[in-house]
């Protein structure tokens, strides 16, 4: 879907849709437990992917308007297990640790599209190798088997934090305590918060020694509960910086003391508006890296500059060079570094005019772009602008409910 974009400033009241990191956190838990309900869940296409993978690992759920409703767990009978996760690296790295507890010895296939299969799995591919897990990457997909054994697991915190997510809701399934122990700096630590929180909602218990350790009892079980997902920081994010760029949007639905870390979108935006020239490590932060930089293109006469970016290299498209691309289809000037951006602000942008910006069929390009429209001068033609439904399937819809003029361009 191509959509051509005509710049309005946005006004009015949304509230915005639930966490898509907290929705995979509570729909893993949810189905392990074998029952409860998770209530107000934006079923994006990843959320989809996550509920799917836990319905091929035996979890029986129902949908009564945003609310899903576990309600068995079973055994898997089935010799292979087919997982889908689509474009989703949070359910491919969440439940490969989760497939093998469930299903040892069971050949598991895990398929993907887009860049999902290029994304780093070294981290579990280093661990497996060692408890003897057989992993094997084929034009079919990922396929996996072996058993996963209680213990001590090292690891990288630098690649992703997912890692450490999906072992913490594997480990204490298996009948002998485990440890895992952090080999250098963990990255994204609000991400393992939203993980603990998550678990403790579902009576799991870790101890977490200072994001170096974290030692996980065996022979658990999670708990059914019926919980209520927040919304999401990350989203929100691009009508944060909408509002920097002159609109303005009361965002309803936010816990203000979320354990998101992306919940510094705020605190972030006031500096911006306070500070000079700035520089900002983002390694904490990745997601809103697309969303912030739009708002630094409008900092009039103010350099900003994202460092320690390097993981947006490795998301649904290459982000650092994405967010580059989109500001320079927008007329801002930019530079891209091997992990950094930096951004010249400006008055205003131009727009792309009759030229198009590719969203490299990433949601928080086309998000950001959207964002940072509303204060162009001209009008703003993206290609491939579906590619929210990854996330947020409404957007576009929400978008134009706040006095955005989108129509599909059908050149």
């Amino acid at each position: 879907m191509d959509l051509m974009i005509f710049p309005r400033r946005l006004q009015g009241t949304l509230k915005i849709p639930s966490s898509k990191s907290m929705g995979h956190r509570m729909v893993i838990a949810a189905a392990l437990s074998g029952g409860g309900k998770v209530e107000n869940l934006t079923v994006s296409a990843d959320i989809q992917a996550t509920l799917q993978g836990m319905k091929a690992l035996g979890a029986d759920y129902r949908f009564d308007g945003n609310t899903a409703r576990f309600e068995n767990r079973r055994d898997v009978q089935e010799e292979t297990v087919v997982i889908d996760c689509n474009e989703s690296g949070s359910t491919l790295r969440f439940l490969l640790p989760v497939a093998v507890a469930l299903c040892p010895q069971k050949t598991l296939i895990f398929k993907g599209r887009g860049r999902l299969l290029e994304r780093p799995l070294e981290p579990y591919f280093a661990l497996f190798d060692e408890m003897g897990i057989q992993c094997r990457k084929s034009q079919d997909g990922l396929t996996v088997q072996g058993i996963l054994k209680s213990g001590e697991c090292r690891l990288s915190g630098k690649i992703s934090s997912q890692f450490i997510t999906g072992l913490l809701y594997a480990l204490p399934l298996l009948t002998g305590d485990s440890k895992i122990v952090i080999t250098d700096r963990l990255e994204s630590k609000g991400y393992v918060d939203m993980t603990l929180e998550a678990l403790t909602t579902f009576g799991i218990k870790v101890e977490n020694r200072d994001y170096r350790e974290f030692i996980i009892p065996g022979g658990q079980r999670y708990l059914s509960k019926d919980t209520v997902v927040e919304g999401d920081y990350s989203q929100a994010a691009f009508f944060y910086a909408a509002n920097f760029i002159g609109s303005d949007v009361l965002l309803k639905g936010l816990n203000p003391n979320s354990s998101q870390g992306d919940r510094a979108v705020e605190a972030i935006l006031a500096d911006f508006a306070q500070k000079d020239d700035c520089e900002l490590d983002v390694s904490d932060i990745p997601d809103l890296v697309p969303a912030l930089a739009a708002a630094a293109a409008y900092r009039a006469g103010k350099v900003t500059r994202f460092v320690n970016a390097s993981r947006l290299r490795i998301k649904e498209s290459d982000r650092i060079a994405a967010t580059c691309l989109m500001l320079r289809a927008l007329g801002a000037q930019v530079e891209e570094g091997e992990d950094s951006i930096t951004v010249w602000g400006q008055e205003t942008l131009p727009g792309t005019g009759e030229n198009a910006l590719d969203c490299c069929n990433d949601h928080r390009i086309a998000m950001a772009a959207a964002a940072a429209a509303v204060g162009c001068t001209g009008k703003v033609r993206l290609l491939g602008a579906e590619c929210v439904s990854k996330s947020y399937p409404k957007f576009w819809e929400d978008y134009r409910r706040l006095g955005g003029e989108v129509k599909e361009d059908g050149r």
